[in-house]
């Protein structure tokens, strides 16, 4: 008689073998092979889970946003919202460098690319009440409040891109002092 096996457990397993490959190699290292290394078990293995490199791209993707909805609090500010897609800590870097390496993947498959342009609208459409908020503390300019919180999303990725490249200009607490910097620059208060 065969073993019973813990599918969910044994799926689970496979989830964090990829997440492993990702954090260490980004996208480039995501293959069928790499993950069954990694999970020390063989292809057919991982394939019983997904059955094409494009299913354990879209998980791979699903699995960064879980971490980052884990990662990004329920924010009531807007400052705290944007300091938490920053790469202040191990575990927000390691989620950051997975989601800049899913640009080249989401950029040149068209699922792909729909599923990150929903994300980054969702990412958008949550800081927008939190500008708005902004807005009526007298805290940000009056304006659009999607394009305020557009251009904030793009600041702040920004920073996450500088620092991926080069942690040891862009610090956490340098990091935090430019966002700081730039929103305070923003309010209406200290352009007077």
């Amino acid at each position: 008689m065969p073993a019973k096996v813990d599918h969910e457990a044994r799926r689970r397993d496979v989830s964090a073998a990829v997440w492993r490959v990702l954090a260490e190699g980004g996208f480039g290292a995501l293959t069928m092979r790499s993950v069954a290394a990694e999970l020390g078990g063989s292809t057919g293995l991982v394939m019983h889970y997904f059955a094409s490199k494009h299913e354990l791209i879209k998980h791979a993707l699903e699995l960064a946003e879980e971490r980052t909805r884990a990662l990004i609090p329920a924010a009531t500010d807007l400052r705290t919202a944007l300091t938490a897609a920053l790469p202040l800590t191990p575990e927000a870097t390691e989620i950051n460098r997975v989601w800049v390496s899913s640009w080249d993947v989401a950029l040149t498959d068209p699922e792909l690319h729909a599923l990150e342009k929903a994300r980054y609208r969702r990412w958008r459409t949550r800081l927008r009440p939190l500008v708005i908020r902004a807005q009526t503390d007298g805290d940000l300019p009056h304006g659009d409040p999607t394009d305020l919180a557009t251009a904030l999303a793009a600041f702040t990725h920004g920073l996450v891109v500088q620092a991926l490249f080069d942690p040891t200009t862009y610090t956490p607490k340098r990091l935090q002092h430019l966002l700081d910097a730039h929103l305070s620059a923003l309010s209406p208060a200290t352009r007077r």
